[in-house]
């Protein structure tokens, strides 16, 4: 092997490496967020009892892959639990005897190995796009993304599914020469997003469009309806495809597809009705969408830019990932979008990156929960890609520009390790600031819960402590032992000692929580996501 080629194989694995050793090293730090307990549940209730009655609301496939780390752990789960899937997730963890620790960090590891994975995609495309060092800058992008290495790192479907996407529009991409070969895969990989998230949806009208684009399978024919059909076929053929894996899964997890539809659970009726009766898919996939749908109808509190509200902003995703993506990825998707634009030999390839990104940013915009930009985490994804083409600008010093911008990138993700959750870029205050402008998933997802059991015990030990905390895992088990100062028995003036408030319930706070907070001194943060105030 060429000196050239063992280098450039030796920056990927490191690259790569270093990502891997992020993601662990996070994963073995935090303690469950929100979100994973209710799939870590549900991932063993599909192994062990074959049903798909708990968190119908995303289909299995994401779920899947994390039990095949939850198979080595040995988890015991109670067959005869009746609890809501929020109450499950607590009981498997906390309740059974089980190690959380273990059984989280055991479906993580599947979740990291899939992202790392994702990264070769990512390597891939922007090779085939613009040569060897487009995919080595697209990499380094996608390694450092500090959004991608959060959720990386979690036991949570958002990367899998934005990697799967990103998958089927390169296999459609590289079908233009290889339909025979590319298409099918193309359908395999969309499958596999819509089988792990059910907001990859949008993207199928995209796909079957692009299919349409790439040559008849059979070869191409001397009559354009001739031709115009054959394509028309291998895009039905990608759209069977995919349908085929999404039953696939359901029929894997059981094969008498047994469902019934949860209690409240209806059909709108109008487009949206009609829509989901038309889908090709299982039942129980059917009513996850509508789940969907009635979690859409809801109003959810908001925080954005130091302002809490109710409700949903149109702006909020663009805002958000202007905060929460570093300066010089910012930068780099810019330069690319515009190379990919004015080079008229990328101009096709924006079919494959920016109209799908472009879309789903659009739809996600329109979604009622401004929880977070996990729910655009495609956006750093597939502009990496996009940004790889930069290497093609030939202007004088570009090169150097781009591996400046590469370099502030790398230095701005490792400032913030190995803290990757509430990471804001510099521009916004940095990593400490990020709780003055967002919430939730940006910021405070409940991962701190075992930091602040380990900052209690060693610099604050047998204090009074006041705990009011936005998660799913149990303080006790970390050895906290707060009270709650929000109970109706408690009086403003018995509160003493040490209050401790997640980030995300600081920037809601009203009522008697704002005036305990006002009426307290900052001391202390845990992860730059859970403040400490003396009383």
């Amino acid at each position: 092997m060429p000196r050239r080629s063992i280098a450039y194989l030796l920056v990927v694995v490191a690259l790569l490496g270093g990502m891997a050793f992020a993601m662990v090293t996070t994963a073995l730090q935090q303690s469950p967020t929100i979100d994973e307990p209710v799939y870590v549940a549900t991932a063993e209730v599909l192994t062990q009892q074959h049903s798909v009655r708990y968190n119908p609301e995303h289909p299995p496939l994401g779920k899947l892959v994390m039990a095949a780390g939850l198979a080595f752990g040995d988890a015991e789960l109670d067959p005869a639990y009746t609890g809501n899937q929020t109450q499950l997730g607590r009981h498997l963890l906390y309740e059974t005897g089980n190690n959380p620790f273990r059984l989280m960090l055991l479906a993580r590891l599947p979740m990291i190995v899939l992202t790392i994975l994702i990264g070769l995609v990512v390597l891939g495309f922007a090779r085939d796009l613009a040569g060897p060092w487009a995919g080595l800058v697209a990499l380094a992008l996608y390694a450092f993304s500090p959004d991608v290495i959060a959720h990386g790192s979690l036991a949570t479907l958002d990367v899998p599914a934005a990697g799967m996407l990103l998958t089927c529009f390169w296999m459609l991409w590289r079908s233009r020469d290889r339909p025979r070969l590319y298409l099918p895969l193309a359908g395999l990989a969309l499958g596999a997003a819509l089988a792990t998230r059910m907001s990859t949806l949008p993207a199928v009208p995209i796909v079957v469009a692009l299919a349409l684009l790439s040559p008849a399978v059979a070869g191409r024919s001397s009559k354009w309806w001739r031709e115009l059909l054959m394509r028309a076929l291998g895009a039905i053929g990608v759209g069977l495809i995919a349908v085929a894996v999404v039953w696939l899964v359901y029929l894997a997890v059981d094969p008498r597809l047994r469902w019934t539809t949860p209690v409240g659970v209806t059909n709108p009726g109008g487009l949206k009705g009609l829509a989901v009766d038309l889908l090709p898919l299982p039942k129980a996939y059917r009513d996850g969408v509508l789940i969907q749908f009635r979690f859409e109808a809801r109003n959810f509190n908001g925080f954005l830019l130091g302002r809490a509200y109710r409700g949903s902003l149109w702006y909020y995703l663009p805002v958000a990932l202007l905060i929460k993506t570093p300066l010089g990825m910012l930068a780099m998707w810019l330069a690319g979008v515009v190379t990919m634009l004015v080079r008229p030999a990328l101009r096709i390839a924006t079919l494959y990156l920016l109209l799908p990104a472009a879309a789903l940013m659009l739809i996600a915009m329109t979604g009622a929960r401004d929880y977070g930009t996990r729910y655009v985490i495609f956006m750093p994804i597939f502009l990496a890609v996009v940004s790889g083409t930069v290497v093609l600008i030939r202007w004088r010093f570009a090169r150097v520009g781009v591996a400046a911008l590469v370099a502030f990138v790398a230095v701005s993700s490792m400032l913030t390790f190995p803290y990757y959750l509430p990471y804001s870029n510099e521009a916004f205050g940095g990593t400490a600031k990020t709780h003055l402008n967002l919430h939730d998933a940006n910021v405070d997802w409940g991962q701190d819960l075992g930091r602040l059991g380990n900052r209690l015990r060693e610099k604050y030990p047998n204090e009074t402590v006041w705990l009011v905390y936005k998660g799913s895992g149990a303080p006790g088990y970390y050895g906290i032992q707060g009270r709650n100062p929000l109970a109706t028995t408690v009086a403003l003036g018995d509160v003493h000692g040490l209050l401790v408030v997640s980030d995300s319930r600081v920037a809601l706070a009203k009522g008697k929580l704002k005036q305990l907070i006002d009426s307290s001194t900052e001391i202390d943060n845990v992860g730059y996501s859970i403040r400490i105030y003396r009383r």
